[in-house]
């Protein structure tokens, strides 16, 4: 199938990548690595050089290509041979033996050439898998030119606790690895460490660095195909990126898209870019209040009164709530939003009477029709939509509501088939202009205010009811105690 889809497409496929802007700049310092490493053609000898202890193979001085560079590119300025020569080096296609940072020094600075089959040409995009297995790999050659940066240990940390599951299948991927390193010759062992090495130096590079393989979003627009297939270094998929589910795909050829998908797309990512975004720190605090506020009335952070009926067998709590007769908790928490206020039996029938002094309780009349509407049984609900409709929305309705054109569409055309959920437009519509408009006033109005100061002072009024009683009761029997004492004396007398 592979081979099917490159013969109908492979000539397009071919074209854009050559076309590509990353390819061109490829290509011509593809063409300078080429004639630096020609020795016969004048480039660059590379040779072997003797350490202390050891031979360092395959190697050219800093020094060799700037000099090569400034005679053979026509390059008058040493900076700008410099320069050109680390563009080449960043891009990975020479790099420092003893280095992580991928620049050219006109130095004794020992450089080594990378292998064709690393060349970013080849449309390298590794996975985190990959980059895992070479990491693990390091970890198990015990040799001081592999050890681990710290960034680097930070990095293999940070995948092991990614691919904690597969961990497992990553180790033994290495372990294999290591075992045909060990069966190569040691010189040749060494160019291929520094070569992967320098690899991943460019693929996953040192913090700071640039990192040359990123393609820009503006190229991709440009190209004809810029979804370019990801390509394993160790051929292991990453998790749901790379290998997706196996699907059925159609022999038919693909189809052009149309103008109008065209536009759906347009449209799409304009809605995208219209969408509100919120900072998370605005959105911390919002539930940091939202916790603040509501944190009396959770039984398990706060102490309730009388008593807790989630860890005792009292009621009373229960008994409070359900009654008709609001705690001043209960009134507070009507001040929250217009939703606290309506959950509340003892909420709706307050805001029922605010809207009723000013002649528009059909609007929670209407809201709470439609909430019971819901409720009803299937078989009721087609007459109670009717009725509903006769009521409010009727031309010459008693109790007439004021809807905007759109939801009154929309509300007429669903009860063509009538069902729970027919008003739900209306519905919400009508919430949304008491919420923005009686709901503000009722919490400024004296209903609301004074049940609310009422419930703050019905402690000390009761305590003065009380005593207030208590000496009616005492004058009283004070006045019958001394009645009947003269009484007394009257008839003695």
């Amino acid at each position: 199938m592979a081979e099917g889809s490159k013969d109908q497409g492979g000539v397009s496929t071919t074209d854009s990548e050559e076309d590509s802007p990353n390819m061109i700049v490829y290509r011509k310092i593809e063409d300078i690595v080429s004639r630096i490493q020609d020795e016969k053609a004048g480039g660059i000898a590379i040779r072997t050089v003797k350490s202390f202890l050891s031979k360092i193979p395959s190697v050219v001085s800093g020094t060799d290509i700037v000099q090569w560079l400034l005679k053979n590119l026509s390059i008058d300025d040493p900076a700008e041979a410099i320069h050109l020569g680390s563009l080449i080096a960043a891009h990975g296609y020479v790099f420092p033996i003893s280095d992580h940072v991928l620049t050219l020094k006109d130095d004794g600075t020992l450089y080594r050439f990378q292998s064709p089959y690393f060349w970013p040409s080849n449309c390298w995009e590794p996975e985190n898998t990959d980059y895992a297995i070479y990491l693990c790999k390091r970890t198990m050659q015990n040799k001081a030119r592999l050890e681990l940066a710290d960034y680097e240990a930070e990095n293999l940390a940070r995948l092991q606790r990614a691919f904690a599951r597969k961990w497992e299948f990553i180790f033994m991927q290495a372990e294999a690895q290591v075992k045909i390193d060990r069966k190569k010759d040691k010189a040749e062992r060494k160019i291929l460490d520094s070569q992967e090495r320098a690899f991943w130096d460019v693929h996953r590079p040192v913090p700071g660095c640039v990192n040359t393989t990123e393609m820009d979003i503006r190229k991709c627009r440009r190209e004809k195909n810029p979804h370019r297939v990801k390509k394993s270094v160790y051929g292991v998929p990453d998790d749901g990126q790379s290998q997706p589910s196996p699907v059925h795909v159609s022999s038919q050829p693909t189809r052009k898209p149309t103008k109008e998908d065209v536009q759906k797309e347009i449209s799409f990512l304009n809605i995208q870019l219209d969408r509100h975004c919120m900072k998370v720190s605005k959105v911390a605090d919002s539930l940091m209040s939202y916790t603040e506020q509501f944190m009396e009335y959770d039984a398990f952070v706060s102490a309730i009164e009388p008593s807790n009926p989630w860890t005792n067998d009292d009621t009373s709590f229960w008994d409070l709530e359900a009654s008709r007769e609001p705690s001043q908790q209960r009134v507070k928490k009507w001040g929250f939003s217009l939703e606290e206020a309506l959950k509340d039996p003892a909420g709706r029938d307050q805001f029922l009477k605010f809207l009723e002094s000013e002649f528009s309780s059909e609007n929670l009349r209407f809201w709470l029709a439609v909430q019971d509407l819901k409720r009803r049984p299937l078989q009721d609900v087609a007459s109670r939509a009717q009725e509903i409709w006769q009521e409010f929305l009727a031309e010459g309705a008693p109790s007439s509501i004021n809807l905007d054109s759109h939801s009154y569409e929309r509300t007429s055309q669903n009860l063509k088939d009538p069902g729970r959920y027919s008003y739900e437009d209306a519905q919400e519509h009508i919430f949304k202009l008491m919420k923005s408009d009686s709901y503000a006033r009722f919490l400024r109005s004296n209903i609301y205010q004074d049940l609310l100061l009422a419930r703050k002072k019905q402690p000390a009024d009761t305590e003065q009811g009380r005593r207030t009683s208590l000496e009616k009761f005492t004058r009283s029997v004070g006045k019958s105690l001394t009645g009947k004492r003269l009484t007394g004396l009257m008839q003695s007398s």
